[in-house]
């Protein structure tokens, strides 16, 4: 099939950009800067070694420093244990097999480890990640031989637009009175599709929630396991974690972002531990190791004899090693008979342990966010598909503008969507914001259909605190500034800043007796970010509990107060990336109580999505002018 002969065209050019950027990072870029942008861990300690599945040698490390930085570094992908001395020769490549918290396990193809990480100075590397890009050109390459298939390819033939979705009538509606209306008919939608249904969750609906119920009566209805997956680890963790608290059965493939005793507990990795046949693994491990040890005790000065001795004990610790792992096969096999949900990645669905299974339906959630290839991994598995997800937010990072612009950045559900509007429901109530907060998003992206519950409708941090505020700088001089390719705006920054601390002093004496109100600092450009902290951590009046990022990584979150530093101030009325509107439909809703834009009107205006948000402003009295508080 033509479509998707151009979709390996598109990730091949992804693939290519992908990995020149990781080369250019590893080979130029300071340990130290690889470690701020979360690349790297360094230092790191070896912990622990032991002999991993097939002749793999796994090494447990901790991080041992700078514990706090967001990291890159995931369970099934390439990393680089290193030594600083000569990181250039002195390095070793594997795969993560298990990561949580500051931990890791990295399985190398080595009997024994090299001297030089006997010398200090350790570290590891995020490697470009082909174990990802392998399977998906591996599926898109399966793909049209599938659709091919009568029976088989008939999901895949709908998918691609070739027929449409066809739903069957339930004998009795889907009733569930924790569930408002636009959530029970997204349930009932997907009890009744043959193939397809989408459920359209934007920003405090309760998508999630509505998710879990449907994936309950699914089970009810059909009595066959269900693979849930997502683009993200942490996604993963949040819908494992839920079905696990209605009494579902859960199975979590791969290791959770999250270290909880919860999502620990319902990893395969643990499971397979609380196995009652786990003792036999542990004996035969320990056997193994005995006999690898035993031929670490020669050195390098022995003869032929001692040779073929060693020899001998490395084929005896694999042999045994193969026992152990004959044990954790039969005891995973068990484990996967009695799950009713499996949960995992969208790669991760392809992970060894569940490679071979087959399912009635598939769900995805944040389907929004997620890259078509990787897609298709579990829709290949699958009869019938539920997608979950919101469209208008922000879609899935593409470093390859190229592969971006020539449509690697339409997702599938956006596609679907089009293609298929009898199968999508819109979560039409939300939860979250006050409905002044909330009213732009709405007419904006979703028809004015996104309404507030009447528990946050009118919610607001003080009597006397708008829910809206949007402060007009032009004509301030608070000029946008360069640097190399990063833009920032000291000067909006400062009077954020200030804006902040009044408020927060505004605001303390009415939380004595409460916890004080959450609140998120948001920018669109890396740099502005790095400015606002470096503010926010030195100014003496602040509590140390503002979070302060990008709006690409507040993603998923929200605050009582969010202020917003736009940034861009020029007399070219430039805004760059800021015409990506759903990223501003992320930021702007991720504020419950008060949000608070801070930005030039000249230069915004200019584009219609700003020209509308600004008017909007007027409408609810919620335009100030940065000279109205001038006199501070």
């Amino acid at each position: 099939m033509d479509y998707f002969k151009r979709l390996k065209e598109l990730l091949q050019l992804e693939k290519e950009e992908d990995r020149r950027s990781y080369e250019q990072l590893l080979h130029y870029t300071p340990v130290a800067e690889r470690r701020e942008v979360g690349m790297s861990w360094y230092p790191v300690a070896i912990r622990d070694t032991e002999i991993g599945r097939g002749d793999y040698l796994t090494v447990e490390i901790e991080r041992t420093t700078h514990q706090d930085i967001v990291h890159q570094l995931r369970f099934g992908m390439t990393a680089a244990l290193f030594s600083n001395h000569d990181a250039k020769n002195d390095r070793i490549e594997g795969t993560i097999s298990y990561i949580s918290g500051n931990r890791l396990k990295i399985s190398l193809r080595v009997d024994d480890l090299p001297d030089w990480t006997r010398n200090g100075k350790l570290g590891v590397d995020a490697v470009f990640d082909e174990n990802s890009y392998t399977e998906m050109e591996a599926t898109l390459k399966l793909a049209p031989l599938v659709a091919e298939k009568k029976e088989e390819g008939h999901l895949t033939r709908l998918l691609t637009g070739t027929t449409k979705a066809t739903f069957q009538p339930l004998e009795t509606p889907y009733i569930n009175n924790r569930l408002n209306a636009s959530q029970q008919e997204a349930v009932q939608k997907i009890l009744s599709a043959n193939e397809l249904a989408i459920v359209h969750g934007p920003p405090g609906t309760g998508k999630t929630t509505t998710l879990v119920q449907a994936i309950k009566a699914l089970l009810q209805q059909d009595r066959q396991p269900i693979l849930v997956v997502a683009p993200s680890n942490a996604a993963v963790d949040l819908l494992s974690e839920k079905l696990s608290k209605i009494s579902l059965n859960v199975l979590r493939i791969g290791n959770p972002a999250r270290v909880s005793e919860e999502q620990l507990s319902l990893s395969l990795d643990s499971k397979i531990t609380a196995h009652p046949s786990f003792k036999e693994i542990k004996r035969l491990k320990k056997q193994a190791a005995e006999y690898r040890d035993m031929a670490q005790k020669y050195k390098r000065s022995f003869g032929p004899a001692e040779r073929e001795q060693r020899k001998a004990l490395y084929t005896e610790a694999r042999n045994v090693q193969k026992e152990a792992e004959r044990t954790e096969q039969y005891i995973t096999e068990d484990l996967l008979s009695r799950a009713q949900v499996i949960t995992a990645t969208l790669v991760g669905a392809n992970h060894y342990t569940i490679r071979h299974l087959r399912y009635h339906t598939v769900v995805i959630d944040e389907a929004g966010q997620a890259l078509e290839p990787a897609c298709w991994i579990p829709i290949l598995k699958a009869k019938k598909l539920v997608m979950a997800g919101d469209h208008y937010q922000l879609p899935p990072t593409i470093k390859s503008e190229v592969a971006a612009r020539s449509g690697l950045s339409e997702t599938l559900m956006e596609k679907c969507v089009a293609l298929h509007p009898e199968a999508v429901v819109l979560l039409e109530e939300q939860y979250r914001m006050n409905e002044n907060i909330a009213g732009f998003p709405s007419r904006e992206f979703y028809r004015s259909r996104l309404q507030a519950h009447v528990s946050v409708a009118h919610h607001i941090l003080a009597p006397d605190e708008a829910p809206l505020v949007f402060i007009d700088t032009a004509g301030c001089g608070f000029e946008e500034a360069w640097e190399g390719t990063s833009v920032s705006n000291p000067e909006e920054a400062a009077f954020l800043i200030k804006h902040l601390s009044l408020l927060v002093s505004h605001l303390q004496p009415l939380f004595a007796d409460a916890p004080f109100p959450s609140v998120g600092v948001i920018s669109p450009y890396r740099h502005q970010v790095e400015v606002l902290k470096q503010a926010v951590a030195s100014h003496p009046d602040l509590p140390n509990t503002i979070t302060v990022n990008t709006i690409d990584s507040f993603q998923g979150q929200e605050r009582d107060v969010i202020y917003i530093s736009m940034v861009r101030s020029n007399v070219d009325n430039v805004i760059g990336f800021l015409s990506e509107v759903r990223r501003m439909n992320v930021a702007m809703t991720r504020a419950r109580k008060k949000l608070i834009v801070i930005g030039d009107s000249s230069t915004l205006s200019q584009h219609a999505f700003y020209a509308d948000f600004i008017t909007y402003a007027q409408e609810k009295d919620a335009y100030k002018s940065a000279w109205e508080f001038m006199e501070w």
